[in-house]
């Protein structure tokens, strides 16, 4: 069962039924949804992809997927998925636009990837992300996320494979210019 998470600012818990609206909203944001899995999708299907998150997702416990709240108002969704892409773990995660550029992005990215190494016991954990996503990019880059290969994807556009490590206690993430994320 998906735990709650909390960073300094943000709750991570199990999405609720009445979070829908809110989730559709971030899903249909084009600045948001040209990120994610294979890009903006119609409404129904965003409408159909929450119901598996109850009827197949936490029905099967088959991962972890939160949604994202800032002072009790939705404004994200993560989520840490075993995938056969990278053959482990992967992280994903969107933010709506109102939250972007005060560092919640980092604030969640780093909560998700510890809590994949602290509570799931990875040795690794990965993150996909479009090339042209510089944003993601950096910020994973700036988390410590090292570039591993590239997927030439079947309409020509690249993806870049990234993997993190753990940190021994007491060494920060080194900082490398910058290099998120795809979905359910």
């Amino acid at each position: 069962m998906t735990p709650t998470l909390r960073t300094e600012r943000l709750l991570l818990e199990p999405y609720i039924p009445g979070d829908e609206e809110g989730f559709v909203a971030l899903f249909q944001d084009t600045r948001v949804s040209q990120w994610m899995g294979d890009g903006p999708a119609c409404e129904a299907a965003d409408r159909a992809l929450f119901r598996r998150i109850f009827t197949k997702v936490y029905a099967q416990d088959l991962f972890d997927v939160w949604a994202v709240r800032r002072d009790g108002l939705l404004v994200g969704h993560a989520e840490i998925k075993r995938t056969d892409v990278v053959a482990g773990h992967e992280i994903i995660y969107a933010l709506a636009p109102t939250a972007w550029g005060s560092g919640l992005g980092t604030e969640l990215a780093e909560a998700i990837v510890a809590y994949g190494f602290d509570n799931l016991g990875l040795t690794k954990v990965h993150a996909t992300v479009a090339a042209p996503n510089e944003a993601s990019l950096t910020l994973l880059d700036r988390i410590g996320f090292e570039h591993v290969r590239d997927i030439k994807e079947d309409d020509g556009s690249i993806t870049r494979v990234l993997v993190r490590r753990p940190t021994v206690i007491g060494e920060a993430p080194r900082a490398r210019q910058g290099r998120t994320n795809r979905f359910l």
